[in-house]
């Protein structure tokens, strides 16, 4: 009898971010190749949106069963049924977070590393891989989002997430350093190259030398992160335009007295996408309905609860979302959400939103220099810069690199897919 040949170990590279995931295959021979996620009603894509919904079904046996979507397929589950169902989202937002450790969810206590374990469970089902034959190398940013953030223990949750969802062997890299693999391809002489990679909840700046005639290309040289990146400049739209129309600027009275400022900690959680679903509570609900009794501007207020009630905060990003991707290529574009008798319609020029997003951005120009100054070099000596993630595309980002190092040694490529593929590269 011939024996069973063992499964073959799959080698694969992981960029988990805040908004999306990409995963990248070596083939046998060692290249790389990008993951296809195919969901109903949605076009075949190289990304998943880092999405979980939970929802419950009850067996036949009469217990109840928690089922899971990801990615598109979990918006559209969320849409199906929003008051039966879960829509958890920016998980990685939280891995650094001490002060978060578990929820309770359809009437489970759940931790962070379990959420994340379904997601990725699921996530390899989608790609007809059995994670226990995987070799995986995922990403980690240099400094994790949050004030308080916890680096350490944010390593530490994410390979435990990894773990729980069954992966045989997990490997850890920084994010830009994977960046700097996958632009180092292109190189056929020794550089020193400056990686700026923006993701969803942070942005890591990187100086690296690369020999491709030595077996490990990399050498760090200096690293700096914020933990700002895309979803700081939503923020900054909804900051400016949305919270405006759902009453931040309004007062209110108590009893006959003087004039008070609606409560801004709304509006604060109305700007983070995954703090406006815990605003959906019975009390957050009155306190907005007591205030719009005596509000100057009630019929604001009452859209705000609308909104929250409703849970049409996925609509509402979607629309910010696309006004900024539009800005990226034309100089002004409408702002334009609609529901119910909630109706934002308002133009918003480039000049305007780079007026809004100029403290983030000098924010990334002194990490920036940072990097420099922890790898002890000018600018000068940087011979190359490559920028990745979705928010290389804003003009503005674009042309602080330009200004600091010339237009001529700044690169950009495959946004969207780099890490990834950096990170499976050094797998092999």
């Amino acid at each position: 009898m011939s024996p069973i040949p063992s499964p073959r170990t799959v080698r694969l590279g992981m960029d988990f971010g805040t908004t999306n995931t990409v995963v990248v295959l070596l083939d046998e021979q060692g290249r790389p190749h990008s993951a296809r996620f195919s969901f109903p009603h949605h076009a075949v894509s190289e990304t998943c949106r880092t999405l979980l919904c939970l929802w419950q079904e009850e067996e036949r046996v009469g217990r109840p069963v928690i089922h899971e979507a990801i990615g598109a397929a979990a918006i559209d589950a969320y849409l199906e049924d929003p008051a039966e169902s879960r829509l958890v989202m920016s998980m990685k937002s939280y891995l650094a977070q001490a002060s978060f450790r578990q929820t309770r969810l359809l009437g489970q206590v759940m931790t962070l590393e379990m959420l994340i374990a379904r997601f990725l469970s699921c996530l390899m089902r989608t790609i007809g891989i059995d994670p226990a034959h995987v070799e995986v190398t995922v990403g980690r940013p240099v400094h994790f989002a949050g004030e308080l953030a916890d680096d350490a223990l944010g390593e530490q949750r994410l390979r435990e997430g990894f773990r729980l969802a069954g992966f045989g062997e997990i490997n850890v890299a920084l994010e830009p350093e994977a960046a700097g693999w996958h632009f180092a391809q292109r190189l056929r002489a020794p550089a020193t190259v400056l990686v700026g990679d923006f993701g969803g909840g942070t942005s890591d700046f990187s100086i690296l030398r690369f020999d491709p005639a030595k077996p490990r290309q990399a050498e760090p040289l200096g690293y700096a992160g914020v933990g700002i990146a895309g979803d700081q400049f939503d923020y900054r739209i909804i900051d400016r335009v949305i919270a405006p129309a759902l009453g931040r600027n309004s007062t209110y009275r108590v009893m006959g007295g003087q004039p008070l400022p609606v409560p801004a900690q709304w509006y604060a959680s109305l700007g983070r996408w995954h703090r406006l679903a815990l605003m959906r509570t019975p009390q957050t609900l009155r306190d907005i309905a007591d205030v719009a009794r005596t509000a100057s501007e009630p019929e604001k207020l009452h859209a705000l609860m609308d909104i929250i009630d409703n849970q049409q905060g996925q609509a509402l990003y979607r629309a910010v979302g696309e006004a900024k991707r539009e800005l990226s290529s034309a100089d002004r574009t409408m702002l334009d959400y609609t529901y119910r008798d909630v109706k934002i319609r308002r133009e918003i020029t480039r000049a305007e939103f780079e007026g809004w997003i100029a403290p983030d951005l000098q924010r990334f120009d002194d990490a920036v220099g940072t990097a420099l100054e922890r790898a002890s070099l000018p600018a000068s000596a940087i011979d190359r810069v490559f920028l990745t993630g979705g928010t290389s595309f804003v003009p503005a980002v674009r042309d602080l690199f330009d200004r600091r190092f010339g237009h001529e040694r700044v690169d950009t490529g495959n946004e969207f897919v780099s890490v990834a593929e950096g990170l499976a590269l050094m797998n092999r």
